[in-house]
């Protein structure tokens, strides 16, 4: 087998050191070729080749949420064709580590070379579903190149949590849950739309959703980690199904409460719920608008205002070792 490594150097849980074991021990099982990035969009340009290559069976992602993300956006830039295209695997590296954990890995970067290791021997791989957004056919956002994610999405509210996020990080500031926790207290404090929501969801066949202040979309669960907790926004999402949609059209003090304590016990049994809360199961496409733009995440990264992104659930998008 002959595999791309990409790794990031910045990824924020290895040392030099142990990316040096790990590189090593996949070595040892496949003709291996390791790339560290050096700019952002580095990765996405490396699946890119990757998957234009006719010589790469596997690309293995050594970072966070974020490297991984540009490889499946450059693995993907023709569309998804999982019996033809490079499989992916991912060594986690990052603070968090959605996906990998989402997939079952390890959120040790040693423990989980392991596991792939074991899953490359065995042939264990999995087909998931993936989520995409774009800019919406005759909105202001309608130019806007559309991009892949694989565990969550956000208009509105955590969009801005995570741009505060990289604005501390920008400024040196680690990547901690409890930055995490700060800049959440911080976004809350200066959201101007608390009780009446800017954005609306809209489905075909189907009467829109109006007034929404936070509008979560998932591809699988949980949405998120505080340290070890897995955290539910909405517990039914899945690699193997569509897109799942949370929000909520309140954000008061006391809603917030709630919610966030929903939250912090959640389970995948049970989610966030009550009167202000929307939730919504295994959509293949709808649109979020808002009357003013607002912060757009995709898999934990900024990409800037919008007042329009159309979602769509891909099944089958993407063949993954684990």
């Amino acid at each position: 087998m002959r595999a791309l490594l990409v790794v990031n150097p910045a990824a924020t849980t290895t040392s030099a050191r142990t990316r040096d074991v790990l590189i090593h021990a996949l070595a040892s099982e496949m003709k291996l070729e390791a790339v560290t990035t050096e700019y952002r969009g580095h990765a996405r340009d490396l699946g890119r080749q990757a998957a234009e290559s006719d010589d790469i069976d596997l690309v293995v992602a050594l970072g966070g949420d974020g490297t991984v993300n540009e490889v499946v956006n450059g693995l993907l830039h023709s569309g998804p064709d999982p019996d033809h295209l490079p499989g992916l695997a991912v060594v986690p590296g990052g603070s968090t580590n959605v996906f990998a954990r989402a997939l079952g890995l390890p959120n040790d970067a040693v423990e989980a070379t392991g596991a792939l290791l074991d899953a490359l021997r065995e042939g264990s791989e999995r087909t998931v579903g993936l989520g995409l957004a774009s800019g919406t056919p005759g909105s202001e956002d309608e130019a806007v190149p559309a991009r892949w994610f694989t565990f969550n999405a956000g208009l509105g509210f955590d969009g801005g949590v995570v741009g505060r996020v990289e604005q501390q990080r920008e400024r040196g500031k680690k990547s901690t849950h409890a930055l995490y926790v700060r800049q959440v207290v911080r976004q809350f404090l200066g959201e101007t739309s608390r009780r009446h929501g800017t954005i609306t969801l809209q489905r075909t066949g189907e009467d829109p959703i109006e007034g929404l202040v936070v509008s979560i979309v998932s591809n699988t669960a949980p949405w998120t980690f505080l340290g070890n907790r897995p955290m539910y926004a909405s517990p039914k999402a899945s690699f193997d199904t569509g897109l799942d949609v949370f929000g909520l059209s309140r954000l008061s003090t006391a809603a917030v409460a709630r919610y966030g304590t929903q939250l912090l016990t959640s389970s995948p049994d049970r989610g966030p719920h009550g009167r202000h809360a929307v939730s919504l199961h295994d959509l293949t496409d709808f649109t979020l608008h808002s009357k003013a733009p607002l912060p757009l995440q995709m898999d934990g990264d900024h990409l800037g205002l919008r007042t329009s992104v159309t979602f769509t659930g891909v099944r089958r998008a993407l063949r993954v070792i684990v």
